[in-house]
Parts: structure tokens; sequence; C-alpha cells
């Protein structure tokens, strides 16, 4: 489990995130919703480490964030930001090859090769793991980063807006991958997304935020409200259920 106790975020006298707790579950798919500027992406940051907190706690499994060793840590958890940029002409195969860093420190062994192929094959990048990141449309590098971070093989797995650049098809095909993760492998993702439709079909708990604070969290059926989805993004909604699942109209 991960446990976020009090957290705060400032930069100068503005508060990104304001006194937030939080648990979240293993084995599940949790998604931060929220509107722009709801400190979705810096909770995300502040969860694994990437940025420092301004004060508040962070438990992984019981042991706070402070106290792992960086290494033993990325073990542990992964997290793809939005922004990737990197400067060096990498094949597919090359960047995805990255995620067995902590593992192999660069000598990559059999059992690296073996998590790089399996990624590889999730996301359907067999025929061109030899292109040049520079060749590939947006999509396809979203999808070689992803990539990256499935070959790392943590039991967290946090992504923040997974679905950039994606068209449709593939987004599906990335969340129903998330879910078979969750369900197939016992990962637990935590994923900030914008489409509430999606999270409202794929997630099982939702954490709803507006400006830096939370407005609910519960499971997806309880968020996936008019109501509640009125008093964070100010818009009115209209719910239908498809399949048991909550599908949002606005306007």
């Amino acid at each position: 489990m991960i446990e976020v106790n009090n957290l705060t975020k400032k930069y100068g006298d503005i508060r990104v995130i304001n006194n937030l707790s939080i648990n979240i579950k293993k084995g599940c798919i949790t998604s931060f919703i929220g509107p722009n500027g709801a400190g979705k992406s810096t909770l995300l940051s502040m969860i694994s480490r990437l940025i420092p907190r301004t004060s508040g706690d962070v438990f992984i499994d019981g042991k706070e964030i402070r106290e792992w060793k960086d290494n033993e840590l990325a073990k542990k958890i992964s997290i793809l930001k939005q922004s990737n940029h990197i400067n060096i002409r990498l094949t597919v195969r090359e960047l995805i090859s990255f995620g067995r860093f902590p593992y192999s420190q660069g000598r990559l062994n059999e059992d690296d090769i073996k998590f790089i192929d399996r990624a590889i094959d999730y996301m359907e990048l067999n025929n061109m793991e030899d292109k040049y990141l520079e060749e590939l449309s947006g999509g396809q590098r979203q999808r070689a980063y992803i990539a990256m971070v499935l070959a790392q093989d943590t039991e967290y797995i946090l992504l923040d807006e997974p679905l950039n650049n994606l068209d449709m098809k593939h987004s599906v095909e990335i969340m129903k991958m998330l879910r078979n993760l969750v369900e197939q492998l016992g990962k637990t993702v935590i994923i900030v997304i914008h489409d509430i439709n999606f999270a409202s079909w794929y997630s099982d708990y939702i954490v709803a935020l507006k400006d830096g604070e939370i407005v609910k969290a519960d499971t997806t059926r309880e968020i996936i409200d008019e109501k509640v989805l009125n008093r964070i993004y100010d818009l009115d909604f209209k719910i239908q259920d498809i399949e048991n699942n909550r599908i949002c109209a606005y306007f």
C-alpha cells in the first residue's frame, strides 16, 4: 500500500498540494482526475520521490520513501512523466533496455532480455524495435516509453497522462494492457488521466482533485456521479450505465 499523510507542496507562497492524505490500495488501478492545475502530476511526482515535498510523509509498504535507497526504490516503483526528452540517438530497443538499469547496471543478462522482449511484445513494437525514436510518430514513441517502464518490472507503476499522443485504438489497447497488468500480474497502477470515461471504464478507484485538495476519493462508481463531477469540473454531466460501467456526457 502507498500511504500519503498530510502532504504539502509549496512553490514560494503558492500551495500546489495542500495537506493531502490518501491511501492507495495494492493490486488495483487508481486514477487521479481533475482540472488543469489541480495538483495531479505534482502528487504523482512526490509519491515517486521525483520531486521533494514541503511537508508530510509518503510510505510505500510501510517504509517512508526517504528511507529507501535509490536503486531499491527503482525496483519497487516506476514512473513515466508527461514530457520525455532524450537527447541521445536511441533505437526503441535501446530505450526499453534502460528500464532494466536498476537490475543490470548496464550489463544485460538473459533475465533482463526476457523482460525487454516481453515489454516489446506487450506494446506491439516488434516491427519497429530497431528503429530510432526520431523515426516514430508521437504515439509510437509514447508506446516505447511505456514499454521501458514495463521492462523495469516494478510492483507500483505510475503513469502521468499515458494516453498523450495516442489515437483511440492505441489508447484502448494501453488501458486494456494496464488492466491485464493488474489482473494477471498483480501490479498496482496509478495514472493521471484527463479522459474521465477511460478512468470510469478501467479504474477500480478514483481520486478527484481540485486546487491541490481531494474533493473525493472512492470507488469508481461513487466518483462518476453527476454531483461529484460538477463539483470538480464546474460542468453539467449526464451519466449512463453501459455494461455496469458509468459513461459521462458533458457539453
